[in-house]
């Protein structure tokens, strides 16, 4: 096999550049939609549900597009079809799902109970933006695995995170700089403010053009090179040479399983954090009044808002200092103290979101969710790819490999609501949400005493 050559820092950086404008996308979603569904009437105890959607759909598309991506050579790659589609969908749904609220239906009957029919048709928008965001995300991850040698490889996914977090930066801080350009951040009661579509508007626009450069700029192998550099016969296709997903199941290294764990704690923690953030800083750092009847935050109030606004602002925080200690990961030379050290830093996080009364406070506890945000970019993809090296299948394994990613979010998700019911009522009269980002920390705890088992190659 031979050797990878070395790549100069720019086609690096080309490799990944478009993961910033998908990385926007996926930051006003993350920051987002708990604002948005609790606006159209969603209950804090229902809301995790709404998440749902996001993880299963991930774990569906993207072990096939890692698949079918594999076995796909045309004149414009092997990658990039798949990266550009995703994005051009993600483009035209990202202009519909903030107008949820705005769309003249019938909303004083619930559906099964649960759903307004603007709700409905905001659960069916997120289901096809996160499709087509997992759709964009995963060609870039495949593209360092194709392309980057093992010497590379930590520069590479460092890079990508450098990327990520400047991404997430400018999706998170999106509503509230618009609203200081007096772009309105207050709306009626069941509609999404202004300050949230317009931020869709602009981020769907610099999506599409970030990936049309990464398009522009990057040429992926044609089959007899990327055979050459990969260990793959480029021949007639034989039973062994496409393997069901089980079947690679069955055959994947210890490390997958191993890293795996991991990644179960951390992203269920994730999820956590994406549901109930909103609620916890509405509560404990802008005294949001509480509706006596339904022991509710209420979300068309002017402090629910701000504080909707300030959780972006804190998520940006998050993402600079993701972006910092990344910068340190990579001088920490024991891997598995550095992936443990960086997910106790963020188990701290999480659970001193529980004692904040402030607003600035948050900050400092997102600035330590940040480290462990970094690690899980960092540290999972790079011991993996390294694991697979020889192996083929790459695309297929990395695909398998991100249910480790939506698996803990559904089961998270769906036990959110019933954890929630049970925890006794906050002193204002409202769910005690804070509790949740506790649980949170103790599952970031749980995943960095499992890192401390995983087998590097």
């Amino acid at each position: 096999m031979k050797t990878k050559p070395d790549l100069t820092f720019w086609g690096l950086w080309n490799l990944s550049f478009g993961f910033l404008g998908v990385q926007i996308a996926y930051a006003l979603q993350s920051a987002n939609i708990s604002r948005i569904f609790a606006t159209l009437g969603a209950d804090p105890h229902s809301l995790s549900f709404f998440w749902i959607l996001p993880p299963l759909m991930g774990m569906i598309v993207q072990p096939l597009v890692g698949k079918f991506s594999d076995k796909t050579w045309c004149r414009w790659g092997r990658r990039i079809p798949y990266l550009f589609i995703g994005a051009a969908c993600a483009v035209a749904v990202m202009c519909f799902l903030p107008n949820a609220g705005s769309i003249h239906l019938d909303n004083t009957t619930k559906i099964w109970g649960l759903f307004t029919t603007s709700m409905l048709f905001g659960l069916v928008m997120l289901m096809f933006l996160d499709t087509s965001i997992n759709i964009a995300m995963q060609p870039f991850k495949m593209l360092v695995g194709d392309m980057v040698n093992e010497k590379q490889k930590k520069l590479a996914y460092s890079i990508q995170s450098f990327l990520c977090n400047v991404g997430s930066v400018i999706g998170f801080v999106f509503p509230a700089l618009l609203t200081w350009f007096n772009v309105s951040n207050e709306a009626p009661e069941g509609v999404v403010p202004h300050s949230v579509i317009y931020s869709f508007y602009i981020g769907a626009a610099i999506l599409i053009l970030c990936v049309i450069y990464t398009v522009v700029k990057v040429k992926e192998w044609e089959p007899q090179t990327y055979a050459a550099y990969n260990e793959e016969q480029h021949t007639a296709p034989t039973p062994d040479d496409n393997p069901g997903l089980l079947r690679l199941l069955t055959q994947a290294p210890a490390a997958f399983w191993q890293i795996g764990l991991v990644q179960f704690f951390t992203w269920a923690a994730f999820l956590f954090m994406w549901t109930y953030t909103t609620g916890t800083v509405a509560a404990n750092g802008f005294a949001t009044p509480v509706d006596p009847t339904t022991a509710k935050l209420i979300t068309a109030s002017t402090q629910y808002q701000e504080a909707g606004n300030w959780v972006g602002i804190i998520m940006a925080i998050q993402a600079v200092a993701a972006v910092l200690w990344a910068m340190v990961i990579p001088n920490i030379k024991n891997t598995r103290l550095g992936y443990s050290l960086s997910l106790l830093l963020g188990a701290a996080g999480f659970v001193s979101m529980y004692f904040m009364q402030g607003r600035w406070g948050f900050a400092v506890s997102e600035m330590l969710i940040g480290c462990a945000w970094a690690a899980a970019l960092a540290y999972p993809f790079t011991l993996l790819t390294n694991a697979l090296q020889g192996r083929g299948h790459m695309g297929s394994y990395l695909g398998l490999f991100n249910c480790a990613i939506c698996l803990p979010q559904i089961v998270a998700a769906t036990l959110g609501g019933p954890i929630l019911r049970s925890l006794p009522l906050a002193a204002n009269g409202a769910s005690d949400e804070p509790m949740m980002m506790v649980i949170g920390g103790l599952m970031l705890i749980g995943g960095a005493i499992a890192a401390f088992g995983i087998k590097e190659r």
